[in-house]
């Protein structure tokens, strides 16, 4: 006959202290991710894929101003039809 009822009610009854419970994995606080404006200066459109959040950013004109997380604005400036501009 099984006695897992028994074990159940003795492993509620035992004190849980703070060293004996574990969590799981912790991960570092996310970076505030502020977004960077910038405008396209190319004739055509233009997609971009974030280097860092995989994201893709699409300008479809010349003169079209897109928002850019700043996680992918530091490769975004090496990109010469694209212009920083807040």
């Amino acid at each position: 006959m099984c006695n897992c009822g028994k074990k159940r009610t003795e492993l509620k009854q035992k004190p849980h202290s703070a060293n004996q419970i574990k969590v799981g994995v912790t991960h570092p606080p996310i970076q505030n991710r502020s977004a960077v404006l910038f405008q396209y200066t190319g004739n055509s459109g233009l997609s971009v894929v974030g280097n860092f959040t995989r994201k893709t950013y699409r300008f479809n004109f010349s003169g079209d101003v897109q928002s850019i997380d700043m996680n992918d604005a530091r490769a975004m400036t090496s990109i010469p039809v694209l212009k920083r501009i807040g």
